[in-house]
């Protein structure tokens, strides 16, 4: 291998200052450019935020799209907190359940038991009412059942 002479290595240094001051130059625009679409992102952002909170002051949203839109997250975030839970506390999940559950049974008896006389939806109420206490009553017992077979495999095994 032969050794560079001092006029390549200062060439091929220079050269590399050049290809160094080059990217430097075209990090710099990215940059610029990534800064002007973060400020226009922003700027839409807050031109929603301010027409949304317009709108909800002026009672433009139906309350229907709004509890939906509530039930629709709620639904998600349900589904990522139990797949999430580690098997040692399933059981204290389910008792949590199994008492959420019984506050929504109290609530379908609630609504089982309105006087039809009292108007337009109370057929309806109740009808919702029996279909809401008889899914928490099968939640419940469902969530009993789990949690015996659960306690089970912890139980020693007699002889």
């Amino acid at each position: 291998m032969s050794e560079l002479s001092q006029a390549e290595a200062l060439e091929r240094a220079n050269a590399a200052a050049e290809a160094a001051r080059d990217a430097a130059t075209t990090a710099q625009e990215a940059a610029t450019a990534a800064q002007n679409y973060a400020d226009q992102i922003a700027g839409s952002a807050g031109d929603m935020a301010v027409q949304a909170a317009a709108t909800a002051a002026s009672g433009g949203i139906e309350p229907f799209v709004f509890l939906f839109s509530v039930f629709v997250m709620a639904i998600f975030v349900g589904y990522y907190v139990v797949w999430s839970v580690t098997p040692a506390l399933h059981t204290p999940l389910m008792a949590v359940t199994n008492a959420i559950s019984s506050v929504i049974v109290v609530g379908a008896l609630l609504a089982v038991g309105v006087d039809l006389t009292s108007g337009d939806g109370a057929l309806m109420a109740r009808i919702f009412g029996f279909l809401a206490l008889v899914l928490a009553s099968v939640n419940i017992f469902g969530g009993f059942l789990v949690t015996s077979r659960m306690l089970a495999m912890y139980k020693k095994k007699q002889r």
